[in-house]
């Protein structure tokens, strides 16, 4: 199992050193090691001393590393588009566009980050991915991509099929579908394409979920608003069911203030490197293993009817819980998670919500 490892953090906290030093340790334990660079620049190619591109190349023994390049991953992914396209249409609509036309849009570059990380974890070639990502909230959010995918096909998929539209349509749906496409997609078995696609998803969610798979750990120097960024991004961690495992202090000592600020998660201090000597650095970085000791993001007790959440950084004014159906909706900061409750707790009511300690506890 691929364990795929990120920092998270405001901007100059030392993310990208502690992206390094953290697979330099994982590659001196006998490890198999892939470093992903997400942000353009040539700074993790300096750091490492070795020109970096959009596939790995050996930087070290056991490490290897690349540097994530959205127009040629952009040009590479379309090639695949093209191809599922020719099996399955009749008439392709894109043959006459090619990946080299392509523009990078906002937000692809992220997307595209995530499904590198994704295709080499399935390689399982490597027994960790160091991401070296923007650990921001943006990053956050596509981490919480695959759950709220999955509720807009849950909830649309639904509605499609109880419309009065699709009734009367789908007479006329399946020969239309199946002169332009090589697929039937006639309103009785449209659930079956819709499951497929839920079924990559839970896959998604299901490694995002498992700290011994997917895990963060922040960042911050001394300075408030990093702390404050830090504190900040953890919560939003959890809201996209993303465990985080610890804080690193970057060239500041832990002290009883801080400390607090972060409780429960353990927090380190590490030094300054001020040569090429990662060593000092290295020994002082956490047990990473541990992570799937911290506050998990949310726990269900059938047996007790409850569904608890941490989530720390927010206090009670920050929460807004509502429940439609067999779902319940947490809205934290700015931030929406949609809770498909387990067969047991569906239909019924919420009778109570009480937030204290970090944590928010729903009865049914």
């Amino acid at each position: 199992m691929t364990l795929t490892l990120m920092f998270l953090g405001k901007g100059g906290s030392g993310r990208t050193t502690m992206a390094i030093a953290a697979a330099k340790k994982y590659a001196g334990q006998g490890k198999k090691v892939l470093l992903m660079g997400q942000t353009a620049g040539p700074a993790l190619s300096m750091m490492l001393g070795t020109e970096l591109g959009p596939d790995p190349v050996e930087v070290a023994p056991n490490l290897q590393a690349l540097q994530i390049q959205a127009a040629t991953l952009l040009e590479r992914g379309w090639d695949e588009v093209k191809t599922l396209e020719k099996e399955y249409v009749r008439t392709p609509f894109f043959r006459d566009v090619y990946g080299q036309e392509l523009g990078v849009l906002p937000g692809m570059e992220g997307a595209l980050a995530l499904y590198e990380v994704k295709k080499y974890e399935a390689d399982k070639k490597y027994d960790v991915i160091v991401l070296d990502g923007t650990g921001d909230k943006e990053m956050l959010r596509l981490i919480g991509a695959p759950e709220i995918m999955s509720w807009y096909i849950r909830r649309f998929r639904q509605v499609i099929l109880d419309s009065d539209v699709i009734k009367a349509v789908s007479p006329f749906i399946q020969p239309l579908s199946s002169a332009v496409l090589n697929v039937d997609w006639a309103a009785d078995n449209f659930a079956q394409p819709t499951d497929q696609v839920n079924k990559l998803i839970d896959t998604a969610k299901e490694a995002i979920a498992n700290p011994q798979r997917v895990a963060a750990y922040l960042v911050s120097t001394g300075d408030p608003m990093a702390i404050a960024t830090a504190r900040y991004l953890w919560g939003s961690a959890q809201q996209a069911n993303l465990t985080v495992g610890g804080v690193i202090l970057n060239q500041t000592e832990v002290n009883d203030q801080i400390a607090s600020e972060f409780d429960p998660l353990p927090v380190v201090s590490v030094p300054n490197r001020p040569t090429d000597n990662w060593q000092p650095l290295i020994d002082a970085l956490p047990d990473f293993s541990q992570a799937a000791m911290a506050p998990r993001p949310i726990t269900i007790n059938e047996a007790q009817s409850q569904v608890s959440l941490f989530l720390p950084s927010f206090d009670k004014k920050h929460i807004k819980l509502t429940q439609y159906g067999p779902e319940v909706t947490i809205e934290a900061g700015d931030q929406r998670r949609n809770i498909y409750l387990p067969p047991s707790l569906r239909g019924k009511p919420v009778t109570g919500a009480k937030f204290q300690n970090g944590y928010l506890t729903i009865t049914f």
